[in-house]
């Protein structure tokens, strides 16, 4: 686990694996970013063919994407009885975002749960329960994007969004029942913290929706706010069968299928695709950046404490 693990694991291994190895991780890192550079060549294409500041309103709206899963993050912990300095969860947020890219099935999340085990004690039956009780808020609040931009075809929205929300609730009333069922557990469901998860998950899928439609607008669609409403939550969807890193095809394939609802050409969503993946990727790369940087200053920070006291 880059930065964020090393004091915890690092420490178990041999001397000279414990200086290699975060060399060898951000060496690894930073080689994706540039082997999908150099294989999809459309990525560096689409960036300096768009409007520089577009891409710049793009990375400011990812930024704050990342605040709010930070948010949504620290609901979940909270509801799990931990809590983690802010500072901490943000690296942790950041760190998890580029393994969702790269890795399949959302594989951030399992580096997450690894993490908060060791660091927290965290038990991981009541963290896959916090999890699920947000991805069940995160698949209601998208059929509620395509239920209220649909226009004409609600019924088919509505049939949609009847049909996640009792799936969600169904999901969740039997994996509650089994994880609670053991005195161990610390999980907690108090209405103000499912509230505030509610407004975290709602303010993240709006977020995407507005990304998706300024790069809707980009490329030159015409795209209303309702259409970005629709689109939003149907590429939303995407993250349940994310099975390729960035849930590359699968989110193209789900707008696709929905594109009765949302009206936007197969021309438009590929050339939008192209700009979010192009974007993404460079702002991947800024966190990564901003990891190491961070950690190095750590690493410096102990050596200097640790001079100082030699010193005295």
């Amino acid at each position: 686990m880059l930065c964020l693990g090393s004091d915890l694991v690092m420490k178990r291994l041999p001397k000279p694996v414990r200086k290699l190895l975060p060399i060898l991780l951000v060496s690894a890192t930073a080689g994706l970013f540039i082997y999908l550079f150099a294989t999809h060549p459309q990525y560096r294409q689409t960036l300096l063919h768009t409007n520089f500041w577009i891409l710049a309103l793009i990375i400011l709206l990812y930024a704050v994407m990342i605040g709010l899963t930070n948010w949504m993050y620290d609901v979940t912990l909270r509801m799990c009885g931990h809590h983690l300095p802010a500072r901490e969860n943000i690296l942790l947020t950041c760190y998890t975002s580029i393994v969702n890219f790269f890795g399949p099935l959302q594989g951030g999340l399992g580096v997450r749960a690894a993490y908060l085990k060791q660091k927290l004690g965290l038990r991981l039956r009541d963290y896959t329960l916090a999890t699920f009780v947000y991805y069940a808020m995160y698949a209601v609040i998208n059929a509620l994007f395509i239920l209220v931009g649909s226009g004409k075809h609600w019924p088919i929205a509505l049939l949609l969004f009847i049909l996640v929300t009792f799936g969600c609730g169904a999901i969740l009333y039997i994996t509650r029942k089994r994880v609670l069922r053991s005195g161990e557990s610390a999980f907690r469901m108090t209405p103000a913290l499912l509230g505030e998860l509610f407004l975290a998950t709602f303010c993240q899928v709006a977020a995407l929706s507005l990304i998706y439609w300024v790069e809707l607008r980009a490329v030159h669609t015409g795209a209303s706010i309702l259409q970005g409403m629709v689109y939003g939550g149907a590429a939303n969807f995407a993250l349940f069968v994310a099975l390729t890193p960035g849930a590359i095809g699968f989110r193209e394939a789900f707008l696709a299928f929905s594109r009765e609802l949302h009206h936007i050409p197969t021309s438009g969503i590929l050339a939008a695709s192209v700009i979010d993946r192009s974007v993404y990727v460079v702002f991947l790369g800024l966190l990564f950046l901003l990891i190491v940087t961070l950690h190095v200053g750590d690493r410096f920070k102990r050596a200097s404490e640790a001079a100082a006291s030699e010193q005295k």
